[in-house]
């Protein structure tokens, strides 16, 4: 849950372009600086009844959410030993777990998947994959996942004259396929397509947003990268289901 209080400030802060170390957290309305017992994750929340204590400005749910997810995740995901491969497999998970959720919230709230946590992911990805897969899983899945998006969005500008698919998407295809593989990223690049493509008519259908109103297509790519990663059992199980 402290790893969900960070997550926390690199969702404020990323998007923004602040320091992720400095200055001190501070109330975003009347700037006074949090205690190190307005901090706590979760209990301070409860305790502070999800105010500040400066302004009485209203604390966003999202801060407990997201330090009750991580910790809930990590708890799951727990090794059952101290052996160096099941730790290595805690961070491997734990941490694409947190970087997945930052890119979830922000890219809901601001439209954007910050390159940091593109890069984080691609080296991580790059590096299980180098250690675990024979070079041509992780190379093809790469260039797949970067190259097929990048090419399908410029054919789309042609067309349309705009702007079919984010940069941050793209990256984020690219770097999931250095993990995933080509058969993986091309499951994930049709599946998160599909699941847009369902959940934006739904809403335009349903007239919670217009038919102009852009929709932030990361968490597509993420909900269905993280059943690829973290329940890849039923994922394939699934899958054989489809011809």
């Amino acid at each position: 849950m402290i790893v969900g209080s960070f997550l926390n400030a690199l969702i404020y802060r990323l998007p923004r372009g602040i320091n992720i170390a400095f200055p001190r957290s501070s109330c975003t309305e009347c700037k006074k600086v949090i205690t190190w017992y307005e901090n706590i994750p979760v209990l301070s929340y409860i305790f502070l009844r999800g105010k500040c204590s400066g302004c009485g400005t209203k604390i966003s749910w999202q801060y407990p959410a997201v330090e009750i997810l991580c910790g809930a995740f990590a708890l799951v995901i727990a090794p059952r030993d101290l052996e160096p491969a099941s730790l290595f497999n805690f961070f491997f998970f734990f941490s694409v777990f947190c970087a997945f959720l930052v890119h979830f919230v922000v890219d809901l709230k601001h439209q954007i998947l910050p390159d940091s946590i593109n890069i984080y992911l691609a080296g991580i990805f790059l590096l299980v994959g180098v250690m675990t897969t024979p070079w041509t899983h992780w190379l093809i899945g790469g260039a797949l996942g970067l190259g097929f998006p990048l090419l399908v969005s410029w054919i789309f500008y042609l067309l349309k004259g705009q702007v079919g698919l984010g940069g941050g998407d793209i990256k984020l295809y690219g770097a999931m396929g250095l993990y995933l593989g080509p058969i993986g990223i091309m499951q994930n690049l049709f599946l998160s397509c599909f699941l847009g493509a369902v959940v934006g008519i739904t809403l335009i259908a349903t007239k919670v947003i217009k038919r102009e109103n852009p929709i932030p297509f990361g968490p597509f790519i993420i909900i269905v990268g993280a059943f690829q990663i973290f329940a890849d059992d039923w994922f394939k199980h699934l899958m054989s289901y489809i011809p």
